[in-house]
């Protein structure tokens, strides 16, 4: 099916019937293409407009493990979709009178502590949800990510301390996940029940998101749920979940398309449940939607928006000349979503995969949208499947690049001795990497406390090192940087990315490595 004779039949049966009388065969072709295009096992995807679920459907595989075929009601983790809920059972408490969004956390949590003492003490509630913190970008996120850590709520929060700023507080737009962390817990002070318990049982349940869960481990039944794949080493493969309940604030909620659109009902009706039963104030629900941190507008964006920012848990922006967007992406690693409302439309879109590639749900949700909003056909796969192309291309030069030359290292001399760099480093906040030697396997370096990140570390030169983590699934591996005494023995090290492809949570660039023993 070409698109652009797809788009003019979206088109027309939007403006003249409504698109419930859309054939599905239509958006099946494109979902079925934008599979193949970006290498992607499955997906689904729901479409809510004017009161009604006017397409749910799954396609491809749910794994390619077990060759089920995906469908609407395949459960998926949302990722950070997750935060708009988080966001939401917030203002239930100030609903509730017990707190308000400009409280100072450390009412609430008075261990909270940051490395400056005058943001420690006026950061807000309303701080801890607006990615404005000053921290960089998924600064601390190698505390929970990936899966396989030891570190606790507890030790999240005592070590926010050590994390240093790259910009001025309240200034500059930074996704911080930890924040969130801390406002899960917040909430878990204030309303005196877990943040799983609570967006089970005042949230999901009444919402009638049926079948969601607020975490993994609380999915009983798996019989319908997806595998994450992602590409490795040229190919894209199924790995195993990757997920730390600790970061469930920032993450946690496992769903499917019916539940979603639910959601998207719910929210563009007010905050009403299909029962009739308010679950939160207009005035706190407009609240949710307010822009808190602006975000740059291109001149020349795609859908002539006048404004972007976030708000409390969520995308804001306007586009086509003034419709409100509200939306959120979200990344595990294996999986993406994509949830975008546009309450002036009463339209809700969703798009659930189970690959990391978000090419895909954008492909989807924005030839949707056009349809709606009335754009001509913008060719969406053949842009981004174009530039997925050229991203994948340029970042395996790199990487190849990279490691031609430790190969070609290995004929080096000059390089650093064992004794020079073994032993044990530590960050203030991650606690201790091992760097081992052995005369047949050579180099390995092992975090203590993240017990999956382990990995050759293979010379480059004389002063850098390449870590080849034992999990290729990352696709995140790091030069290691080693500063040397007078004496040249290593003292200090620092981490940088290979490939811009690399997750921005595995935030290696933070730690500040010295060697203790």
């Amino acid at each position: 099916m070409r698109l652009k004779a797809l788009f003019s039949f979206l088109l027309f049966i939007t403006l003249s019937f409504g698109y419930a009388q859309i054939e599905d065969k239509q958006l099946d072709s494109l979902i079925v293409e934008t599979l193949s295009t970006f290498e992607v096992p499955g997906i689904s995807v729901g479409i809510y407009k004017d009161g009604e679920i006017v397409y749910a459907k799954g396609h491809g595989l749910r794994s390619l493990n077990n060759k089920k075929a995906m469908n609407a009601e395949t459960l998926v983790g949302i990722a950070s979709n997750s935060k708009g809920f988080t966001c939401f059972a917030l203002a239930m408490m100030v609903d509730a009178g017990k707190l308000n969004w400009d409280d100072k956390v450390r009412t609430h949590i008075p261990e909270f502590q940051l490395s400056d003492p005058w943001v420690t003490e006026a950061f807000t509630i309303r701080d801890l949800v607006t990615h404005r913190s000053g921290l960089g970008l998924g600064a601390g996120d190698l505390m929970f990510f990936p899966e396989g850590s030891d570190f606790t709520v507890e030790n999240i929060i005592s070590n926010l301390r050590y994390l240093e700023p790259e910009s001025s507080f309240r200034s500059t737009f930074q996704y911080n996940n930890n924040m969130f962390i801390v406002a899960g817990e917040v909430l878990k002070r204030v309303s005196g029940m877990t943040w799983e318990a609570f967006i089970e049982s005042q949230i999901l349940t009444p919402v009638g998101m049926t079948n969601s869960k607020a975490s993994y481990n609380r999915v009983t039944d798996r019989s319908n749920i997806i595998d994450a794949h992602t590409r490795a080493e040229g190919e894209v493969v199924q790995i195993p979940h990757d997920w730390s309940a600790t970061a469930n604030p920032a993450g946690g909620i496992i769903s499917n398309v019916p539940d979603m659109l639910t959601w998207a009902a719910f929210l563009m009706n007010d905050a009403v449940t299909k029962n009739g039963e308010r679950l939160l104030s207009s005035e706190q629900l407009h609240e949710l939607w307010q822009l808190q941190t602006p975000l740059h507008v291109s001149p020349d964006d795609a859908y002539d928006a006048h404004f972007k920012g976030y708000g409390l848990g969520w995308f804001l922006s306007d586009v086509k000349g003034g419709y409100k967007q509200v939306y959120h992406t979200g990344g595990l690693l294996g999986t993406v979503t994509q949830f975008t409302m546009i309450p002036d439309l009463d339209l809700g879109i969703v798009v659930l995969t189970n690959q990391m590639n978000g090419s895909a749900f954008n492909t989807i949700t924005n030839t949707i949208k056009d349809a709606y909003l009335g754009y001509e056909n913008r060719k969406w796969l053949t842009t981004y499947g174009n530039r997925n192309r050229a991203f994948i291309q340029y970042n395996d030069s790199i990487k190849a690049e990279v490691y031609n030359r430790v190969k070609a290292a290995e004929k080096l001399k000059g390089l650093p001795q064992p004794k020079q760099i073994v032993g044990t480093y530590t960050d203030d906040w991650f606690g201790d990497i091992h760097i081992t030697y052995n005369a047949k396997k050579g180099y390995t370096i092992k975090s203590e406390r993240s017990s999956r990140l382990s990995g050759q570390l293979l010379p480059l030169n004389a002063t850098t090192f390449v870590a080849k983590w034992d999990n290729r699934s990352y696709d995140a591996d790091v030069y290691v940087k080693f500063t040397f005494d007078a004496h040249g023995e290593a003292v200090s090290a620092t981490m940088s990315y290979i490939a811009p492809i690399t997750d921005f949570s595995f935030d290696f660039q933070d730690l500040e490595l010295k060697k203790t023993k």
